[in-house]
Protein backbone atom coordinates (compact mmCIF):
# COMPACT_ATOMS: atom_id res chain seq x y z
CA UNK A 1 0.00 0.00 0.00
CA UNK A 2 1.30 3.19 -1.04
CA UNK A 3 2.09 6.34 1.70
CA UNK A 4 -0.41 8.43 0.54
CA UNK A 5 -3.23 6.18 1.01
CA UNK A 6 -1.96 5.18 4.38
CA UNK A 7 -2.59 8.74 5.35
CA UNK A 8 -5.69 10.33 5.33
CA UNK A 9 -7.06 14.15 6.42
CA UNK A 10 -8.69 14.78 9.15
CA UNK A 11 -9.94 17.68 11.26
CA UNK A 12 -7.13 18.46 13.91
CA UNK A 13 -8.29 17.67 17.33
CA UNK A 14 -6.90 19.14 20.52
CA UNK A 15 -4.64 16.80 21.47
CA UNK A 16 -3.02 17.24 18.16
CA UNK A 17 -2.52 20.75 18.54
CA UNK A 18 1.35 20.60 19.53
CA UNK A 19 2.35 18.48 16.46
CA UNK A 20 0.14 20.91 14.71
CA UNK A 21 2.66 23.33 15.58
CA UNK A 22 5.44 21.75 15.67
CA UNK A 23 5.46 21.31 11.69
CA UNK A 24 3.73 25.14 11.49
CA UNK A 25 6.92 26.64 13.52
CA UNK A 26 9.35 24.36 10.87
CA UNK A 27 7.93 26.20 7.85
CA UNK A 28 7.32 29.50 9.76
CA UNK A 29 9.69 31.65 7.37
CA UNK A 30 7.39 30.57 4.58
CA UNK A 31 3.97 30.56 6.36
CA UNK A 32 3.91 33.68 8.56
CA UNK A 33 -0.11 34.07 7.30
CA UNK A 34 -0.63 30.24 8.53
CA UNK A 35 1.40 30.67 11.77
CA UNK A 36 -0.97 33.89 12.10
CA UNK A 37 -4.09 32.29 11.69
CA UNK A 38 -3.31 29.23 13.91
CA UNK A 39 -2.53 30.74 16.73
CA UNK A 40 -5.24 33.49 16.51
CA UNK A 41 -7.51 30.78 15.00
CA UNK A 42 -11.44 30.84 16.57
CA UNK A 43 -13.83 28.04 16.23
CA UNK A 44 -16.18 29.80 13.90
CA UNK A 45 -14.13 31.03 11.38
CA UNK A 46 -11.40 28.84 11.11
CA UNK A 47 -11.15 25.08 10.39
CA UNK A 48 -7.50 23.15 10.25
CA UNK A 49 -7.47 19.70 8.56
CA UNK A 50 -4.01 17.74 9.00
CA UNK A 51 -2.58 15.18 7.01
CA UNK A 52 -1.06 11.96 9.32
CA UNK A 53 -0.21 8.73 9.39
CA UNK A 54 -0.55 5.33 11.24
CA UNK A 55 2.55 6.40 13.14
CA UNK A 56 0.52 9.94 14.17
CA UNK A 57 2.54 12.15 12.74
CA UNK A 58 1.61 15.21 10.94
CA UNK A 59 3.28 15.71 7.17
CA UNK A 60 1.19 18.52 5.71
CA UNK A 61 -2.06 20.84 6.97
CA UNK A 62 -4.41 23.41 5.27
CA UNK A 63 -6.00 26.18 6.97
CA UNK A 64 -9.47 27.36 6.11
CA UNK A 65 -9.97 30.77 7.54
CA UNK A 66 -13.12 33.00 6.90
CA UNK A 67 -12.64 33.37 3.02
CA UNK A 68 -8.74 32.25 2.70
CA UNK A 69 -7.09 28.28 2.29
CA UNK A 70 -3.20 28.32 3.57
CA UNK A 71 -1.93 24.95 2.75
CA UNK A 72 1.39 23.69 4.60
CA UNK A 73 2.44 21.00 2.61
CA UNK A 74 6.15 21.15 2.52
CA UNK A 75 6.47 20.78 -0.91
CA UNK A 76 4.71 16.84 -0.67
CA UNK A 77 2.36 15.24 -3.18
CA UNK A 78 -0.69 14.83 -1.28
CA UNK A 79 -4.10 12.25 -1.51
CA UNK A 80 -6.98 14.32 -2.48
CA UNK A 81 -8.42 16.59 0.45
CA UNK A 82 -12.33 15.35 0.35
CA UNK A 83 -13.36 17.85 2.50
CA UNK A 84 -12.54 20.64 -0.33
CA UNK A 85 -15.67 19.59 -2.29
CA UNK A 86 -17.94 20.64 0.89
CA UNK A 87 -16.05 23.77 2.10
CA UNK A 88 -16.50 25.40 -1.37
CA UNK A 89 -20.46 24.12 -1.28
CA UNK A 90 -20.54 26.39 1.62
CA UNK A 91 -18.19 28.81 1.90
CA UNK A 92 -16.95 31.46 -0.88
CA UNK A 93 -13.48 31.00 -0.87
CA UNK A 94 -11.85 34.19 -2.11
CA UNK A 95 -7.92 32.80 -2.33
CA UNK A 96 -5.16 29.91 -1.97
CA UNK A 97 -1.75 31.93 -0.69
CA UNK A 98 0.86 30.04 0.71
CA UNK A 99 4.54 28.84 -0.48
CA UNK A 100 4.39 28.59 -4.13
CA UNK A 101 4.61 25.17 -3.95
CA UNK A 102 2.64 24.32 -1.51
CA UNK A 103 0.03 26.69 -3.36
CA UNK A 104 0.65 25.17 -7.07
CA UNK A 105 -0.02 22.01 -5.24
CA UNK A 106 -3.64 22.72 -4.03
CA UNK A 107 -4.59 24.80 -6.42
CA UNK A 108 -3.61 21.15 -9.05
CA UNK A 109 -6.16 19.30 -6.23
CA UNK A 110 -8.40 22.01 -6.93
CA UNK A 111 -8.97 21.88 -10.93
CA UNK A 112 -9.62 18.06 -10.16
CA UNK A 113 -12.89 19.08 -8.77
CA UNK A 114 -13.46 21.81 -11.16
CA UNK A 115 -12.27 25.07 -9.57
CA UNK A 116 -9.81 27.24 -11.75
CA UNK A 117 -8.16 29.84 -10.33
CA UNK A 118 -9.39 33.18 -11.86
CA UNK A 119 -6.15 34.99 -11.18
CA UNK A 120 -2.71 34.41 -9.69
CA UNK A 121 0.54 36.68 -8.32
CA UNK A 122 3.71 35.53 -7.94
CA UNK A 123 5.90 37.05 -5.06
CA UNK A 124 9.23 37.02 -3.79
CA UNK A 125 9.64 36.38 0.08
CA UNK A 126 12.13 38.46 1.79
CA UNK A 127 13.57 38.82 5.14
CA UNK A 128 15.66 40.35 7.69
CA UNK A 129 17.07 39.04 10.91
CA UNK A 130 19.18 42.28 12.02
CA UNK A 131 18.88 45.97 12.82
CA UNK A 132 18.56 47.28 8.31
CA UNK A 133 21.19 50.25 7.04
CA UNK A 134 21.56 52.69 4.16
CA UNK A 135 18.40 54.52 5.35
CA UNK A 136 18.84 57.29 7.40
CA UNK A 137 19.62 60.17 5.02
CA UNK A 138 16.90 58.43 2.86
CA UNK A 139 13.90 60.96 1.73
CA UNK A 140 13.05 64.82 1.18
CA UNK A 141 14.03 67.71 3.99
CA UNK A 142 11.15 67.91 6.13
CA UNK A 143 10.14 64.73 5.76
CA UNK A 144 8.63 62.74 9.03
CA UNK A 145 8.27 59.29 9.98
CA UNK A 146 5.70 58.79 12.89
CA UNK A 147 2.61 56.93 14.14
CA UNK A 148 -0.51 57.54 13.18
CA UNK A 149 -3.24 59.43 15.64
CA UNK A 150 -6.97 59.15 15.13
CA UNK A 151 -6.71 62.79 13.36
CA UNK A 152 -4.86 61.24 10.65
CA UNK A 153 -8.13 58.47 10.19
CA UNK A 154 -9.32 59.97 6.49
CA UNK A 155 -5.86 60.22 5.27
CA UNK A 156 -4.79 57.04 6.56
CA UNK A 157 -8.22 55.56 4.93
CA UNK A 158 -7.59 57.20 1.68
CA UNK A 159 -3.67 55.61 1.25
CA UNK A 160 -4.96 52.38 2.60
CA UNK A 161 -7.82 52.37 -0.50
CA UNK A 162 -4.71 53.31 -2.90
CA UNK A 163 -2.96 50.61 -2.18
CA UNK A 164 -5.46 48.17 -2.18
CA UNK A 165 -6.91 49.03 -5.36
CA UNK A 166 -3.22 49.59 -6.84
CA UNK A 167 -1.76 46.05 -5.25
CA UNK A 168 -4.62 43.95 -3.25
CA UNK A 169 -7.66 43.89 -5.37
CA UNK A 170 -7.73 41.36 -8.26
CA UNK A 171 -8.52 42.56 -11.73
CA UNK A 172 -11.98 40.79 -11.96
CA UNK A 173 -13.17 42.32 -8.17
CA UNK A 174 -14.88 45.67 -7.44
CA UNK A 175 -13.29 47.56 -4.97
CA UNK A 176 -15.50 48.24 -2.07
CA UNK A 177 -14.76 51.50 0.01
CA UNK A 178 -16.62 50.46 2.98
CA UNK A 179 -14.75 47.66 3.80
CA UNK A 180 -11.39 48.82 2.87
CA UNK A 181 -12.16 51.96 5.53
CA UNK A 182 -13.06 48.95 8.07
CA UNK A 183 -9.70 47.22 6.96
CA UNK A 184 -7.87 50.67 8.01
CA UNK A 185 -9.90 51.27 11.22
CA UNK A 186 -8.99 47.11 12.03
CA UNK A 187 -5.09 47.82 10.82
CA UNK A 188 -5.02 51.37 12.86
CA UNK A 189 -6.63 49.61 16.26
CA UNK A 190 -4.55 46.03 16.21
CA UNK A 191 -1.19 45.95 14.10
CA UNK A 192 1.74 48.35 14.59
CA UNK A 193 2.24 51.06 11.61
CA UNK A 194 3.92 54.30 10.98
CA UNK A 195 3.27 57.04 8.55
CA UNK A 196 5.13 59.42 6.44
CA UNK A 197 4.45 63.20 6.61
CA UNK A 198 5.61 65.98 4.25
CA UNK A 199 4.69 69.69 4.17
CA UNK A 200 1.75 68.06 6.54
CA UNK A 201 0.23 65.60 4.27
CA UNK A 202 0.16 61.90 4.76
CA UNK A 203 2.22 60.67 1.57
CA UNK A 204 2.75 57.15 3.11
CA UNK A 205 2.32 54.31 4.87
CA UNK A 206 3.68 50.72 6.24
CA UNK A 207 1.78 48.04 9.08
CA UNK A 208 2.67 45.05 10.02
CA UNK A 209 -0.17 42.70 9.13
CA UNK A 210 0.69 38.85 10.81
CA UNK A 211 2.60 37.64 13.50
CA UNK A 212 4.00 34.15 13.76
CA UNK A 213 6.22 32.52 16.57
CA UNK A 214 9.40 34.48 16.20
CA UNK A 215 8.66 36.85 13.14
CA UNK A 216 6.85 39.95 12.10
CA UNK A 217 5.04 39.98 8.43
CA UNK A 218 5.32 43.03 7.11
CA UNK A 219 2.44 44.52 4.34
CA UNK A 220 0.49 47.81 3.11
CA UNK A 221 3.76 49.54 2.13
CA UNK A 222 2.58 52.32 0.13
CA UNK A 223 3.94 55.57 -0.62
CA UNK A 224 1.38 58.37 -3.00
CA UNK A 225 2.35 57.63 -6.72
CA UNK A 226 3.11 61.68 -6.44
CA UNK A 227 5.98 61.29 -4.30
CA UNK A 228 7.32 58.18 -5.22
CA UNK A 229 11.21 58.40 -6.06
CA UNK A 230 12.32 60.43 -3.13
CA UNK A 231 13.41 57.65 -0.72
CA UNK A 232 10.35 57.96 1.33
CA UNK A 233 9.72 54.51 1.04
CA UNK A 234 13.33 53.53 1.86
CA UNK A 235 13.07 55.73 4.85
CA UNK A 236 9.78 54.76 6.16
CA UNK A 237 10.51 51.00 6.28
CA UNK A 238 14.30 51.30 7.51
CA UNK A 239 12.38 52.76 10.99
CA UNK A 240 9.55 50.25 10.87
CA UNK A 241 12.29 47.61 10.67
CA UNK A 242 14.66 49.29 13.62
CA UNK A 243 11.69 49.37 15.54
CA UNK A 244 9.88 45.49 14.90
CA UNK A 245 13.83 44.05 15.22
CA UNK A 246 14.31 45.87 18.28
CA UNK A 247 11.33 43.49 19.47
CA UNK A 248 13.55 40.93 19.11
CA UNK A 249 11.92 38.83 16.12
CA UNK A 250 12.73 38.37 12.57
CA UNK A 251 11.04 40.66 9.24
CA UNK A 252 9.45 39.03 6.48
CA UNK A 253 7.21 40.66 3.60
CA UNK A 254 6.80 39.41 0.40
CA UNK A 255 6.46 41.24 -2.60
CA UNK A 256 5.70 40.65 -6.53
CA UNK A 257 8.51 39.64 -8.90
CA UNK A 258 7.58 42.17 -11.21
CA UNK A 259 7.64 44.70 -9.05
CA UNK A 260 11.80 46.09 -9.81
CA UNK A 261 11.58 49.25 -7.12
CA UNK A 262 10.08 47.86 -4.38
CA UNK A 263 12.82 44.90 -4.46
CA UNK A 264 15.38 47.77 -4.73
CA UNK A 265 14.08 49.62 -1.69
CA UNK A 266 14.06 46.29 0.73
CA UNK A 267 17.46 45.53 -0.65
CA UNK A 268 18.92 48.60 0.29
CA UNK A 269 18.26 48.06 3.62
CA UNK A 270 19.14 44.73 4.00
CA UNK A 271 16.28 42.55 3.12
CA UNK A 272 17.30 39.27 1.00
CA UNK A 273 14.96 36.67 -1.10
CA UNK A 274 14.18 33.87 0.95
CA UNK A 275 11.84 31.75 -1.32
CA UNK A 276 8.84 31.91 -3.72
CA UNK A 277 5.24 32.88 -2.57
CA UNK A 278 1.89 32.49 -4.51
CA UNK A 279 -1.76 33.96 -4.08
CA UNK A 280 -4.16 32.82 -6.32
CA UNK A 281 -8.04 34.21 -6.44
CA UNK A 282 -11.41 32.12 -7.35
Amino acid sequence: MSNSRRQRWRKMKKQQTSKTELLLQSQELWCINACSRFLNRDSQNSRIWILNGKDGEISALIIQSNQLLLPVLCGRKIPFPHFLCSIFGTVPIHSVQGRKEDATILECELEKIGLFAAESNDYDVMCIDHAPSGFHSAGPAGLAIRKPQAADMDALAALHAAYEQEEVIPAASEFNAAVSRLNTQRIFSKEQMLVAELNGRLVGKINTNAVSFTRFQIGGVYVHPDYRGLGIARRMAGEFVSDLAAQGRGISLFVKKSNVRAHRVYQRIGFEVSGDYRISYY
